[in-house]
């Protein structure tokens, strides 16, 4: 992937009342251009072809009740 230089961004850092930082505000046309280079770096994914995978790893266990115990663990 070929990697554009990308223009200073003019940017200010919005703090809260104890100071910390909250978010960031940028101009308007500096996003434009921040979404129009990550639209054209994306692209479209490619399929991945999981069928090299298949019976790799033994389940001893259904994947959705064990999710479900886990879960239950942590409340």
């Amino acid at each position: 992937m070929e990697r554009t230089p990308m223009q200073k961004i003019r940017k200010r850092i919005l703090k809260d009342a104890d100071q910390r930082p909250v978010a960031v505000e940028i101009q308007y046309s500096d996003w434009l251009e921040v979404e129009r280079l990550l639209n054209s770096r994306s692209g479209s994914p490619r399929p991945t072809d999981l069928s090299r995978h298949r019976g790799v790893i033994a389940l001893t266990e259904d994947p959705a009740k064990y999710q479900s115990r886990l879960r239950q663990e942590w409340s």
